[in-house]
């Protein structure tokens, strides 16, 4: 095993920003974590670096997950069973899975990141989130020193959460992740614009792949390319709201939109909230919000994780004065 020292982790995160890590390792073998147990040093989880801000240099060990492989291991006559590695890229598991036709995930076509990431941020997007096709979870667990899986209700998921984010937070390093996929996919083309891209594609018969591509396209069209701008996609969660406070709201803002979550609480877009404050476009210094996508903060060079989060600071703050309502961040901070 062998450990780097002082590694800078600018391009290992989609924000671009330099920082050194203590203690680096890439980690392809999972036999190495008993031994790394042993090791009496704070260890970080790395996957695809899309979804973190580094605010200061990192203390301890990051550990790179590198661990790759994508697996049936399972059918029956409407269902397949997928094991994927933590480390393999999520959109290669995607594009796996609608080159065999297999349904469930397609509406996630092109989220950054690794399969470690999903059951941890509950990923989603256009109507679909992760823990629909998440059968389990199997994570070596530091603490009592063994493999653990954890089934879709243990992982306790919720809107871009999970039991990862609290009660197993820095206690378990996702290994692999086991999605049931259907073979006779029922297709979700209401949510966004993929009606319209479909259209426009020229679709005529739905299948996973059209969705996918349909929702790559518009993506693409929205969502800045972290090799281009250093971003890590949708900074802010939506928030949800009280009906009788989103009523309130509507009063004041006619045009505010919103998404029913049930008879008592209503989503409403971040971006939209952010975009109503003047903050689409904004830009200081190399630190700035994404001119197609108010959600989206960027590094146009040389920023720092520090600044990005002052810029945010001062979104959660312009919001809240002018619609109280509090945005919680989607990005982790280290």
């Amino acid at each position: 095993m062998n450990l780097l020292q002082n590694i800078s982790l600018k391009t290992f995160n989609t924000f671009g920003i330099d920082v050194p890590a203590e203690y680096f390792l890439e980690l392809d073998n999972g036999n190495l974590l008993p031994e790394l147990t042993e090791l009496s040093i704070t260890k970080h989880i790395l996957g695809g670096g899309s979804n973190i801000l580094l605010t200061r240099p990192v203390k301890g060990l990051v550990l790179h997950n590198r661990l790759k492989g994508i697996i049936r291991i399972k059918e029956d006559d409407t269902h397949v069973w997928l094991k994927a590695e933590a480390g393999e890229l999520w959109h290669n598991l995607v594009l796996y899975a609608i080159d065999k036709g297999w349904g469930g995930i397609e509406n996630l076509a092109l989220i950054p990141g690794t399969v470690g990431a999903a059951p941890i941020q509950n990923i989603g997007a256009y109507g679909v989130e992760a823990r629909e096709t998440i059968a389990s979870v199997t994570c070596w667990n530091w603490d009592e020193k063994t493999t653990i899986t954890y089934n879709n209700r243990d992982c306790k998921f919720g809107y871009r959460d999970s039991i990862f984010k609290h009660d197993l937070k820095d206690k378990a390093f996702i290994t692999s992740v086991v999605f049931k996929l259907t073979k006779q996919p029922g297709f979700n083309t209401s949510y966004g614009a993929i009606e319209q891209e479909l259209e426009e594609l020229g679709v005529t018969e739905l299948s996973v792949k059209a969705i996918a591509y349909a929702v790559m396209n518009i993506r693409k069209s929205k969502l800045p390319d972290p090799a281009v701008i250093g971003n890590a996609g949708s900074f802010f969660k939506n928030p949800t709201i009280t009906k009788i406070k989103f009523t309130e709201l509507l009063q004041l803002f006619p045009n505010i939109p919103s998404y029913n979550v049930n008879d008592n609480l209503v989503k409403v877009p971040a971006g939209w909230l952010i975009e109503q404050c003047g903050w689409k476009g904004y830009r200081k210094n190399d630190t700035g919000v994404h001119a197609k996508q108010s959600l989206v903060l960027v590094n146009y060079g040389n920023a720092g994780g520090s600044e990005i989060w002052q810029l945010s600071d001062e979104i959660v703050l312009s919001v809240k004065e002018r619609f109280g309502i509090e945005l919680e961040r989607e990005v982790q901070v280290w």
